[in-house]
């Protein structure tokens, strides 16, 4: 197994005692030129720049290197964190640039799996002291209304096992929670995992685009979070399929909220 990160020192010991690591940013050609030669998979996650001044072309920084390198490499299977609701036809920021980022990688020729969540349930861990000290969590979305959800284990662990099992073609797999609850609905499932009431407020799109401000996120940044905060609301994530096997709600809120309630 390879690795390529920045700064080796921030691995844990024991990643960097059970693989090779290749210092640098996956959006060198060089660094991937070095990383790629003779791997028979490669997964790739584009990482967030809350300064980007242009967020598709953040994107596609890396999407075009890796694209190439792959071509060149003939690496035969490829897997990226993309987002659910490819296909939606209106602006949707983020999404919009991950989708994007799919096209890209797929013209490499190599069997591509695009993996394809929802809102992370960790982000609700942004708002560990706001659920803890005043008993809310916030979001921009109707509170009536379905909004799909996933737990980041359940990311990890499909691009695990895809990177270990042989397949071919080009897909995209949704990774999701087996139920969408809406925003109410995981208030009442908090509610009851922590123990005491929780309610939701739903935030306006002016105050979601200030709170995103108020920590330095660049004016493309903010457009692409409230461009995807309307795509949510406007329907953007197809309904679930019944059946599904991932990580369900309230059970993430018992093993991974609650703890992290428990502030220094």
């Amino acid at each position: 197994m390879r690795l390529i990160t920045r700064d080796p020192s921030r691995l844990p010991q024991a990643l960097r005692d059970h693989a090779e690591v290749v210092v640098g940013s996956h959006a060198d050609p060089t660094v991937l030129d070095a990383a790629l030669t003779g791997a028979d998979a490669l997964f790739v996650l584009v990482p967030p720049n809350f300064a980007a001044a242009e967020v598709t072309e953040h994107y596609l920084d890396f999407a075009r290197p890796i694209a190439q390198a792959v071509r060149a490499h003939d690496v035969p299977r490829l897997v990226s964190v993309s987002s659910l609701g490819r296909g939606f036809t209106l602006p949707a920021g983020l999404l919009s640039s991950a989708w994007a980022m799919d096209e890209v990688l797929e013209s490499s020729g190599a069997a591509y799996r695009s993996l394809q969540p929802p809102f992370f349930m960790e982000n609700l861990l942004h708002q560990a002291v706001t659920i803890r000290d005043q008993g809310m969590f916030v979001l921009p979305a109707d509170p009536d209304a379905p909004f799909p959800v996933v737990a980041t284990a359940d990311i990890a662990a499909e691009a695990a096992r895809l990177l270990t099992t042989d397949w071919v073609g080009q897909e995209g797999v949704a990774v999701r929670e087996p139920v969408d609850h809406t925003p109410q609905e995981m208030a009442q499932i908090m509610s009851q995992a922590l123990g005491r009431p929780i309610t939701y407020h739903r935030a306006t799109l002016g105050d979601y685009r200030a709170q995103y401000e108020s920590h330095g996120a660049s004016p493309a940044i903010l457009d692409a979070m409230v461009e995807m905060a309307e795509a949510q609301s406007a329907g953007v994530y197809p309904p679930v399929t019944p059946g599904g096997e991932g990580t369900r709600f309230g059970d993430w809120c018992e093993s991974v909220l609650a703890p992290a309630l428990v502030l220094p």
